[in-house]
């Protein structure tokens, strides 16, 4: 696909994004979906209200009519995908920075679009085939406000209260200024949690901290927890499909090591999880340690999202699956990820085991990720063309499911282009630190010097 790539599409709005193109992804999609009626939502980017507005009128402009939630997190706007039997233009960047936009595509039965259902739709955008309306016939917006209250409702109602709130928990929460802002605090104070926040505030332009939930951006939050004396600390993303913790002594989890510990609970023998290539061997080592299978594929929700559905049409169980960046599903809850609803999957377990003990078993990895940015596609193919020539010159086989991954049995490296920034991605991970880094920095070395010989 050109348009879309692992999880929708973005761009820095005016240089790459712009209301024009909104309004023909628009366009495209009410013409592709059967149905005379498509949600409409967004998060708190300062560019959102504009580009939603872009979305709502090229909808309309194919005969289409418009519900418009406004500012919700991405899984409370699937859930009402879900419910009303209508699908979604979403306009979200994530965990991108603000001034960053995008587009992601839900269907109407509350799942992110397929590659095959996108390219369809790409199609359309590309030869500007639209089922433009008559005058009479302009879909009409109409204005939906109990989207989040919805939302928040449902959650509840799907996770265990009663052991959560018997245990007394103090939550340290960080929306990020993003959409989970509107929910996330009601939704654990409803739990029954004492809750504590920062960077609570609705704000497009991120004041407090960048919005990709990593443990670098969450030292306010880490405070937070040893301050209020909090048993844990949560942190979403933009969009809040994203959960990431704090332990009770003001540590940052990592995201592998949280997936872990809630895959160990959820897993059993015969299971399967799906993860991406960049796969932490904490899981691997669940999934041993329990008997389950683990599937990969490329990074990226669209492509964890149908690996998944594959298995289910063979009749396969798939309770949990995830990438170790804090983005994880319950299928049998909903095919979304679902940041306010990790946050309480995680505090089932912390009800009984303190945050600290969860995470300690998964405590022997080491994790180092660089990003190199591009300019031009001459870069890109110059670092890619690097990649393959240092992945081929290893001592290990690579495995090309996305980008190069190469393991060698005490460690392991992965290049690979971003999906939705103009960047290439160097991970990295081992029990030493010392060879995650020293991988990484090979890697990181190679792809350097066929950036500056390309510029």
């Amino acid at each position: 696909m050109k348009l879309f790539g692992s999880s929708g599409t973005r761009g820095v709005v005016g240089d790459g994004l712009s209301p024009e193109f909104v309004l023909r992804v628009a366009k495209a999609a009410g013409t592709v979906w059967d149905t005379d009626r498509v949600v409409v939502a967004r998060d708190t980017r300062t560019t959102g209200e504009m580009l939603s507005n872009a979305a709502e009128s090229g909808l309309a402009s194919v005969g289409v009519d418009v519900d418009q939630l406004g500012v919700v997190p991405t899984p409370g706007v699937v859930r009402y995908c879900e419910v009303e039997e209508v699908p979604a233009v979403v306009i979200t960047a994530s965990h991108n920075p603000p001034e960053y936009n995008g587009i992601k595509l839900v269907g109407s039965d509350g799942v992110e679009l397929s590659v095959a259902e996108l390219e369809r739709i790409e199609n359309h955008i590309l030869s500007e085939e639209f089922a433009t309306a008559t005058w009479e016939d302009v879909g009409r917006v109409r204005t939906v406000e109990s989207a989040n209250r919805d939302y928040v409702a449902d959650l509840l109602s799907a996770v265990d209260r009663e052991t959560i709130a018997e245990a007394d928990l103090t939550v340290a929460l960080d929306p990020g200024h993003g959409a989970g802002a509107l929910t996330s605090p009601q939704f654990f104070r409803e739990l029954g949690c004492e809750v504590v926040t920062v960077n609570a505030t609705p704000d497009g332009t991120f004041p407090g901290r960048n919005s990709e939930p990593v443990g670098s951006e969450l030292e306010d939050l880490c405070r937070l927890v040893t301050a209020a004396d909090a048993d844990v600390g949560i942190a979403h993303d933009g969009d809040a499909d994203r959960a990431v913790f704090v332990d009770e002594n003001g540590e940052f989890i990592p995201g592998e090591s949280s997936l872990a510990a809630l895959a160990a609970e959820n897993l059993s023998e015969g299971d399967t999880t799906v993860a991406a290539v960049n796969v932490s061997q904490r899981l691997v080592d669940v999934c041993d340690e329990v008997g389950a299978d683990l599937e990969l594929t490329p990074i990226g929700a669209t492509n964890i999202i149908t690996r998944i559905q594959e298995l289910w049409a063979r009749g396969e169980s798939v309770p949990i699956a995830g990438e170790g960046n804090g983005g994880v599903f319950f299928p049998n809850f909903r095919l979304v990820r679902d940041g306010a609803f990790v946050g309480a999957k995680f505090l089932e377990l912390v009800a009984d085991t303190p945050a600290s003990e969860l995470a300690a078993p998964y405590a022997d990895y080491h994790n180092v990720r660089v990003n190199l940015e591009y300019e031009t596609e001459a870069e890109l193919e110059a670092m890619l063309d690097a990649a393959r020539e240092y992945a081929e010159n290893s001592s290990a086989t690579p495995n090309t499911t996305d980008g190069y991954r190469l393991d060698y049995g005490d460690a392991w490296v992965l290049v690979r282009p971003s999906g939705t920034e103009p960047k290439v991605r160097v991970y990295a991970e081992s029990s030493d630190l010392e060879r995650a880094q020293e991988l990484a920095d090979g890697a990181e070395s190679a792809l350097r010097v066929a950036l500056d010989d390309a510029r």
